[in-house]
């Protein structure tokens, strides 16, 4: 997979420069036209005005003496100078800023600044016109023509060298215009003929990547074929023979996702089991619990009929209790896989719930010569359970070490936090430990190695444990005995109780 991932990187590199030298072509041509239309077409309109507003200016001055009515003539004047110049300038400068200012290449700006600079001299010279003006209309207005046709011809003089210093500016904008729209064309022409070649070099390395991929990927073939087969309902595991590449870790990974399936489907398949069983022993139970409660009632009056009967009677009485009594209790332990009562789950100290259950099963247990050690951290340890569940736990699993040790022994129960916020409840005794023959079906309803057990305790269990979203395991100790491992969530500590329904 690796050399698929070369290949594919090297035609993602062609294609990256192909495209990347589109890009550049495009954003230098967006950028000329920007320039072209931001800054040299205002320029040039605005260097147009300025000449046009010249013209004008030496033609009204061309014909101001003979004027019939100056004062007109002097209003055009005025608002040439405070308006029509003075705008028309600022628009020149603001197009010399657009088009050569604010450029990237530094030849542009230098023709910016100088064309500024000469902007900026040309409207200082034009500064002395508006106190000549009003000479020149202070000559008219007193009859003083001589001097009038003086001034007049000195603004004309004048008025003809700013025109041809704004020709000259304008002749260089148009110059530096088709300088741009050469270096465009040459610019374009090179990016079509760079990409038309990157594009015949993408294409030939994309023809040879992907005759390469095909036969790379052709062990995915019997990777195809197995899918096919699970999905057939084939979830054997089968041994995968690697070969130091990514397929043959896709294929080991498919292979242990297989076995998960197949581990899901007999923990689903063990599930509906003991739904099933439970529904009939609720059935069962049910109709045997009735005559067994009658025969109680009449066995405690017959009982108390033969008060003064044979010690035999009485020792059979007893007896014929003894077993109704074994019965119901037994009919109670069928029923407690068929019941979905509501737990309460709390977050609570499961040390502390751990402890006070092993405190009330010590007794019990001392009477057997068995010792029980418990190992709790000295800090809480938060998890969401039900108290009176979990306790039901931890007495199961330690009946059966009890079980397991008819002469007596050790008992350790242990708390432990795991990395992962996981809690991990162990139960280890000294007993035989387990058979490995019957290791993988401990917690199947109604399997047992016990004479007198039902083989219930643990599916029940189990049970409680999945409510809680957790999981159970047991595994043969390498000292001897059994050891019960169980992981529950931990959870934050909260003064809330939330209240959920078990699953069956």
């Amino acid at each position: 997979m690796s050399r698929v991932l070369l290949a594919f990187a090297a035609l993602s590199v062609v294609f990256t420069l192909v495209a990347g030298w589109a890009v550049i072509a495009l954003r230098d041509s967006a950028q000329k036209t920007r320039l072209v239309r931001l800054g040299y077409l205002p320029l040039t309109r605005t260097l147009r005005d300025l000449v046009t507003l010249q013209d004008t200016w030496n033609a009204q001055l061309n014909h101001i003496t003979t004027a019939r009515n100056p004062s007109d003539a002097k209003l055009w004047f005025d608002s040439a100078l405070r308006i029509g110049r003075p705008k028309k300038f600022a628009e020149a400068r603001q197009a010399i800023t657009l088009a050569f200012a604010q450029s990237n290449d530094t030849s542009v700006r230098a023709i910016g600044r100088d064309l500024l600079a000469e902007t900026a001299r040309l409207e200082r010279g034009l500064e002395p016109e508006a106190e000549q003006l009003k000479q020149l209309f202070q000559s008219i207005g007193g009859t003083d023509m001589a001097r009038a046709e003086g001034l007049r011809d000195g603004l004309l003089k004048r008025g003809l060298t700013t025109h041809n210093k704004l020709a000259r500016i304008d002749r260089r904008v148009l110059a530096n215009v088709d300088a741009l729209s050469e270096d465009a064309t040459d610019q374009q022409t090179f990016a079509v003929r760079l990409l038309l070649a990157l594009s015949l070099l993408a294409a030939l390395i994309g023809v040879v990547t992907g005759l390469y991929v095909r036969r790379v990927l052709q062990p995915l073939g019997a990777v195809t074929r197995r899918a096919r087969d699970v999905a057939a309902g084939d979830l054997s595991p089968r041994t995968v023979t690697h070969a130091g590449d990514e397929i043959s870790e896709l294929a080991s990974a498919f292979e242990s996702m297989v076995g998960a399936i197949a581990a899901m489907r007999e923990q689903m398949l063990a599930t509906d089991r003991l739904a099933t069983i439970g529904k009939m022993a609720a059935h069962v139970t049910h109709e045997i619990r009735n005559p067994l409660s009658s025969m109680a009632l009449n066995m405690e009056l017959l009982e108390d009929e033969l008060s003064a009967g044979s010690v035999e009677s009485k020792v059979l009485l007893r007896a014929v209790q003894k077993e109704l009594e074994r019965l119901t209790a037994l009919t109670e332990q069928y029923l407690s896989i068929a019941r979905h009562r509501t737990s309460k789950v709390e977050v609570e100290d499961l040390g502390n719930a751990i402890v006070e259950s092993a405190n009330f099963m010590q007794r019990e247990l001392m009477r057997k010569n068995v010792d029980l050690q418990v190992s709790v951290p000295s800090t809480p340890v938060w998890v969401a359970f039900d108290e009176m569940q979990i306790r039901q736990v931890l007495f199961n699993l330690l009946r059966n070490a009890e079980e397991a040790m008819p002469d007596g022994g050790t008992i350790r129960v242990s708390l432990t936090e795991e990395p992962r916020s996981m809690a991990t409840l162990s139960v280890e005794d000294e007993g035989v430990g387990l058979d490995p023959s019957f290791s993988d079906r401990v917690f199947d309803p109604f399997v047992t190695t016990k004479q007198t057990g039902t083989g219930l305790g643990l599916a029940v269990t189990r049970q409680i444990v999945d409510s809680h979203s957790g999981t159970i395991r047991c595994e043969n100790r390498e000292t001897g005995g059994a050891r019960f491992s169980i992981e529950l969530p931990l959870a934050p500590p909260t003064d809330t109780a939330a209240t959920v329904t078990a699953p069956p």
